[in-house]
């Protein structure tokens, strides 16, 4: 892992479960949804790669560096030292994407996935008109309010949140990198790799490309697409009793020894519709 070893056993009884948060966010990000995962399972939190704080002056970045890969094997990484088991990922955004890439690298180590707001195949699109935005902000936010007047209310907290006393804890211009590489390459082939039951959580507003998420699902019988009402990108905080529901009924279903053939059952059905 890049910078500090951020892994955070968070307590829990059950197999591991893993949260991967979005771009530019953090393991902390999760803090709302940690205490009734708990009860799922032994929740685990971690940073990815460049959001540990200030990138240390003169380090040097490669494409390998920021690349899908890269993150892929910090999340085995992680997963072997967490051991016990496979692991249920409950990825975010950038970390639904490294979620499924590393059940399809992986597949001994993921038991179940959850995909919150991601597709596989951004291509064409680029970040770089977020540049004038970015060098609008501040060198620091003051408050969680400061956060909110400029990202409204819940990305607001959510950025405050991943911040470092109110500063960026990373560099702009690396989540760039990082972001740019989905607007060059698709993660077809790793999706329909996937061989674990999956939850697809889809923002009413949401910011992948129009339909994905749905072919995601009729791609991969073992995957079940749902859409938030009325969320935006971050589901879990923006609609939280939507996100909880939906991820404890998944979650009760994975658990339940007769549930396979019946959640296999149900899958096949949303695919035929």
């Amino acid at each position: 892992m890049t910078g500090s070893d951020s892994l955070i056993d968070h307590g829990g009884d059950g197999p591991p479960i893993l949260l991967l948060h979005g771009l530019m966010g953090r393991g902390r990000t999760w803090v709302r949804q940690i205490p009734w995962l708990r009860e799922r399972g032994h929740v685990f939190t971690v940073d990815a790669a460049w959001h540990t704080g200030p990138i240390a002056p003169g380090t040097t970045i490669g494409p390998a560096d920021t690349a899908t890969e890269r993150f892929v094997a910090d999340t085995v990484d992680v997963l072997e030292r967490i051991g016990d088991g496979p692991a249920v990922l409950i990825g975010h955004s950038m970390g639904g994407l490294h979620a499924w890439c590393t059940a399809a690298a992986r597949p001994d180590l993921v038991s179940a996935l959850v995909v919150e707001d991601m597709a596989p195949d951004f291509r064409g699109q680029t970040t770089r008109n977020w540049t004038p935005w970015f060098q609008t902000w501040p060198d620091r936010f003051t408050s969680v309010t400061h956060a909110q007047s400029m990202f409204g209310d819940v990305a607001g907290r959510y950025f405050y949140e991943a911040f470092d006393d109110g500063r960026l804890h990373g560099d702009l211009d690396v989540f760039t990198v990082i972001a740019d590489e989905w607007g060059r390459r698709d993660y077809w082939a790793q999706w329909e790799a996937v061989a674990v039951p999956t939850l697809l959580l889809e923002a009413e507003f949401t910011v992948t490309p129009p339909g994905q998420m749905a072919e995601m699902a009729r791609r991969n019988p073992h995957a079940r697409h749902v859409v938030a009402p009325g969320a935006g990108h971050l589901i879990h905080d923006d609609a939280p009793a939507f996100f909880r529901d939906a991820v404890e009924e998944f979650l009760g279903e994975r658990s339940a020894p007769e549930a396979e053939q019946s959640v296999v059952g149900d899958l096949d059905e949303t695919v035929d519709e």
